[in-house]
């Protein structure tokens, strides 16, 4: 089994910042690349951003340069700090995580969902 826990999300003003953080546990034989995803209701789950195990990084047009993406492989942990937040970012914010289980084979999973609501 693996888990994903995330937290950090919640209401803020626009221009505030948050930190969602999600840790991964379970039975994990590594981690290929870790992101973060959005949806908003009747649309498409959009990715945020991603994270190699390098550490090479891919961010969606709308959040570059306000996002930041990390991770730290050794608590399998990933983080995004958003700042400058615009009522556009609000969404339900959810961790993936890309497990290889075998040589052959890989699995994801995904967080339960935090939602971050960015409002005056």
């Amino acid at each position: 089994q693996v888990q994903l826990v995330e937290s950090g999300g919640g209401l803020v003003q626009p221009g505030g910042s948050l930190m969602l953080s999600c840790a991964a546990s379970g039975s994990i034989f590594s981690i290929d690349a870790m992101g973060w995803y959005r949806q908003v209701p009747g649309k498409e789950r959009e990715l945020v951003a991603r994270i190699a195990r390098s550490g090479n990084t891919n961010y969606a047009a709308s959040v570059k340069d306000r996002f930041t993406i990390s991770r730290d492989n050794a608590k399998n942990t990933v983080y995004l700090q958003m700042n400058s937040l615009k009522p556009e970012d609000t969404a339900v914010y959810y961790c993936n995580v890309l497990i290889v289980p075998g040589s052959t084979m890989t699995r994801n999973y995904w967080g339960q969902g935090t939602q971050v609501t960015v409002s005056s």
